[in-house]
């Protein structure tokens, strides 16, 4: 019973390792979180400045566009011969040069707001850069204690073999039917009072003092194996003794 008790013991520490595992990687998930916002945060910045540059050179495009047209029409006045068509050819080329000019004061506008665009953009990619170090520095942490968690449950693991081998198979085949089927938790429990400390349930007169005599029974409620603590001290006590 001792041995069992020892493989339980064990095997209740492998579990907890196991729920280590599981749940440390969950950690990560907040700086998952803040890492996309970081991205979204850098690419905002990025496009700004983009956006300023794509119309910085659509202004231009349509300033020589305006150009051409003027030239256009400097070369049409020459054939023109009605007065009436030579009035309308001049306005329509003060139309694009004041159309040119409020493209170029927005080119001037949009050359300032560039300017302050970079600067801001490349201290955003400075100062993010920084958070993104301390977030890849906490996740290595976090690594480092998995690695730790999965190497103390391995170890632990080592030890399962040869305990398992100096236990009655019978008790072997018992207990780890009860662990398939409980998931998690105990497979052996101690009585308490006259019933099972595992689901609380009361146990039979019959059964308990079996288990007060040293077996160890199937609860009929929960199915754990119901064992009777003292009794097993006592063993233990005595087998220590016995080696002095």
């Amino acid at each position: 019973m001792k041995k069992l008790l020892e493989l339980q013991n064990l095997d209740l520490q492998i579990e907890k390792f196991r729920a280590r595992e599981t749940e440390i990687p969950k950690q990560k998930n907040k700086f998952d979180i803040h890492r996309k916002r970081l991205a979204d945060e850098l690419k905002q910045s990025e496009d700004k400045f983009k956006g300023l540059q794509l119309e910085q050179r659509e202004c231009e495009s349509e300033v020589t566009a305006k150009q051409e047209e003027i030239k256009k029409k400097e070369t049409a006045l020459l054939a023109v011969k009605k007065n009436e068509e030579y009035q309308a050819l001049l306005h329509e080329m003060e139309m694009h040069k004041k159309q040119i000019g409020v493209k170029e004061e927005r080119i001037l506008t949009i050359m300032e707001e560039m300017d302050n665009a970079r600067t801001c953009f490349e201290e955003d990619k400075q100062r993010i850069a920084g958070e993104q170090a301390e977030i890849a520095a906490e996740c290595d942490k976090i690594d480092a204690e998995l690695a730790v968690a999965v190497s103390e449950r391995e170890a632990l693991e080592a030890k399962r073999g040869p305990l398992v081998e100096a236990i009655d198979p019978i008790h072997i085949r018992k207990y780890d039917r009860i662990r398939r089927a409980k998931k998690t938790g105990a497979a052996l429990v101690p009585l308490q009072g006259e019933s099972c400390s595992g689901c609380f349930m009361g146990i039979t007169a019959q059964n308990v003092n079996q288990i007060l005599g040293g077996e160890f029974l199937p609860c009929h409620h929960c199915g754990r194996l119901v064992y009777y603590a003292p009794r097993v001290e006592e063993e233990t006590a005595e087998v220590s003794k016995g080696g002095l």
